[in-house]
This record gives structure tokens, sequence and C-alpha cells, in this order.
């Protein structure tokens, strides 16, 4: 198993004073191994605890001077130390599998990991969740979990999982309920597999099985155009119409039922169907904003002042340890400095969906000096239209034959480590580009410069 690596170290922390340094493995703690950075959390929150780490090829024992609940102060390289419990499901949707090639490794795990959907707000499907695991997750207190449900038939979910399994797995669902652990859920919708009427069965399995989830959201199939299932596709208007009217009714039931709306449709539903959003109190309290559920209301709020935004890197959870490189790194390579120049014309670059929340709000505000331009996703292609999927060499594109002069602002959401997805750095576009942070506040604090 390789062992977690010290990469960084509190100068004023326990750790420091107890001489530990970057480049120090960590070999167990209090005589344990730890499996992952979970572990590693509660044997490091004990008093005094005693270090076994080995440096330059020598290992030696360190006891670290500290009460018990006091931050040890040490950043380590990844969040599991042992090997990530991949997906052995096959499911025709899986956007893994729609990836070009040439894309850097760790995009191309496919995981189904309960801790990573702990630490990271993965979704599992639970099918090679186990016995072992649920204790672990009830006696730790491992929540909130996140759960694709997809679909509450029996039948229908094997089909859609290509895995066996996948008729059963959900009575681990059942048991983490049982127990009292917060669960979120999530169903993909498939045109033609479990949509229509399979999807209102689906929501009514819901609320009849599973009336504790904290939230459920529906959300759209994204299909690439490297995807090589010829039955998928992309919903129509009519189909997109179908899911928002069957959430909204299902909303009602839920709160009948429970005094919550539990099931919530993605943003995407509502520009497809040609609706609009809904108010920001009709999301409670934005639990899946990430998985694209309220994104447009939130902003809207942060725009106006009336909700403070927050970070919205994922569900992460605090930890003392590198972002987990499979999956999402820091946006940004640091922070970016505005430079201000009132006259210069301004382009805020964003996807397909986020231009049909950000252009009614300038236009409400009369800031028609403001260009919104919607980057075409030609690297993905297919139906992908959201902002976090944007790669360099399409924004690239999508300016390299303006003039010298512009003021360009595009969101953060499309970076992980200052890089695009296909792996080209903002110093490689034919422009110079001002990241801000994917809120309402962060983009209208952005355009003060310019007006």
């Amino acid at each position: 198993m390789p062992l977690p690596v010290v990469v960084a170290v509190d100068p004023e922390s326990p750790a420091a004073r107890a001489g530990l340094a970057p480049g120090d493995e960590i070999v167990s703690i209090a005589g344990q191994v730890p499996r992952d950075i979970i572990e590693y959390r509660l044997l490091t929150d004990d008093a005094d605890p005693t270090i076994e780490l080995r440096r330059g090829g020598l290992e030696r024992a360190i006891t670290v001077d500290k009460a018990a609940g006091e931050t040890i102060g040490i950043e380590v390289s990844s969040a599991l130390f042992d090997q990530v419990r991949t997906c052995d499901n096959h499911c025709e949707f899986c956007f893994i599998y729609q990836l070009p090639k040439g894309l850097r490794p760790s995009l191309y795990v496919k995981d189904d990991d309960y801790r990573l959907s702990f630490l990271f707000g993965n979704f599992t499907t639970l099918t090679r969740f186990t016995e072992a695991d649920l204790e672990r997750v009830i006696d730790e207190g491992l929540a909130p979990l996140y759960v694709s449900i997809h679909a509450t038939d029996p039948d229908l979910r094997t089909r859609m999982l290509r895995n066996r399994r996948g008729a059963t797995s959900l009575r681990w669902l059942r048991a983490l309920l049982d127990a009292g652990v917060e669960v979120h859920g999530q169903i993909v919708v498939c045109p033609g597999v479990n949509d229509g009427e399979a999807f209102v069965e689906t929501l009514t399995g819901l609320l009849d099985e599973y009336p504790e989830l904290a939230t459920c959201a529906a959300v759209p199939l994204g299909i690439s155009k490297f995807s090589t299932e010829p039955a998928l596709r992309s919903h129509t208007r009519k189909e997109a119409a179908f899911v928002v009217d069957a959430v909204h009714a299902a909303q009602e039931h839920f709160l009948a039922a429970t005094g919550r709306r539990v099931i919530y449709a993605a943003d995407e539903y509502y520009v497809l169907a040609g609706r609009p959003f809904p108010d920001a109190h009709g999301y409670d309290d934005f639990s899946q904003h990430e998985n694209g559920i309220g994104m447009a209301a939130r902003f809207v709020e942060e725009w106006d002042g009336r909700l403070a935004p927050t970070d919205h890197d994922g569900f992460f959870q605090s930890v003392d340890a590198t972002e987990f490189e499979a999956y999402r790194g820091p946006r940004t390579a640091g922070s970016v400095s505005f430079l201000p120049r009132r006259s210069a014309p301004v382009t805020v670059l964003t996807g397909t969906y986020g231009a049909e929340v950000i252009r009614p709000l300038l236009a409400r505000d009369g800031r028609s000096d403001v260009e919104v331009r919607v980057v075409e996703n030609q690297y993905f292609g297919g139906n992908i239209g959201v902002a976090g999927l944007l790669t360099g060499e399409d924004v690239a594109a999508a300016i390299k034959d303006d003039a010298p002069g512009r003021r360009y602002l595009l969101p953060d959401a499309c970076l992980s480590n200052g890089r695009f997805l296909d792996g080209v750095a903002l110093s490689d576009l034919p422009a110079a580009i001002e990241v801000v942070a994917a809120d309402g506040a962060a983009l209208r604090q952005a355009l003060r410069v310019a007006s």
C-alpha cells in the first residue's frame, strides 16, 4: 500500500515543533496504518500521537506534543492511501466512457468508493458496498454520502448499470437511511430508458421506499461526440418539460408527506424546456448546487446581494490533504489580479447554459456595454453546454480573431490547478484572461471595474 507523504507542514504547528518535514513518509500512527485521510484524521486527533515515519530510507518514531482535538498541522499527498475502489458497472451513459484520448490519466479513473463520496461528493452506486463499509460509515459518522439511484425498479436499474448487483444494491441505501445517515441521491434521466412513466415510477418509489433521503437530483444525460452508444440521445423539449412537471408534482407529494421537497430538477431542464427557473426558495438549502441544482437561482441571489457567496468546490469536506488528483484540484493557480481599464470593452466568456442566466441580469441592470459570448464546446461536442467543461482549445478559438484591448472574464469552474481539462494553461491563450469565481457577487464586482 502506498504511504502518505507529507507535502507541507504549518511552521507554527505541533508537527513543526516535533520536527516533521515535507518528504516524510508516514508508516503508521499510534501503531496503526491508516487506509485513508479519514483514519489519518481520527488518529492524529488524539493527544500526543506517535508517528512512525520514513525519511531518507530510514525509519524513526516521533511523538507529537499536542492536545486532543488540536490540529497537527500536516498536509499529506492524497485522500486515499490504499487502492481506490473502482467501479465495476458499465453504464452506457457514463461520461468517462465518452472522454477523448489524450487527457491526463487521472480523469479516466472510474471509482465507486464510498469514501470519495464522503470526502468529495462523488456519487456511488453502492454495488461494491459491504457490511464492513456500512459498519464503518455508522461508527465513524461518515456523512453525508451521495448515491446514484437512476431507477427504483430492480430490473431497470440492473439494465442501466449493466451489473446484476444493480437489482439488490439499493438495500444498502435502505440500511444507511435506517441508521440515520444523511444521503443525497441522483437520477441521470436517459431518454427512452428511465424517462417518461419509468421516471414517474422512480419518483413514486423514492417516496414509498426512501422518504428519508435528504435530497435527490434529476439530471439530464450528457452526451459527447465520443460516445459509442447509438441508443443515447438528448432530450427533446417535450421530454424536458415532462421531467420538470413530474418533479414539481413529486415535490408536492414529498412536501405533504415529509415537509421537504426532496426531488429537484437540474437547471438544464428548465433551459431545455423553455421554462423559467424557480425562485431561490424552491431549492431550500441548495444542497446539490454543484450538481447543477439551483445554480441559476443562487447566482441571481448572489448578484443581487441577497445571498453571500459560498465556496462551491464540489462537496469537499475539510481534510488535511492535497486535493485528490483524480477528481478536482484548486480552480486557479493563485489569485488573478484585475487590471481596471474603464475604456476597455468587456466580454464574459461562458457556456451555453451560463449565458441563459447572465444575459437577463445584464439586460435588467442596463449593462448593454457587456458582451456575453458563448464558447461553443467543439472539444466534447454533443449536448455539452456547461461552463465547467469548457476547454482551453475552445476558449482560444472563441477569442483569437478579436482586436487587442478587450477585457475577458472567465468563470473559474472550468479550471483545475490553473489548467483546462485539455491541459491548456491560461498563459497559452491568445489574450489575457481574468478568472472570476463562479458566483453572482464575484462577476458583479468584476463588472463594476468596467462601469
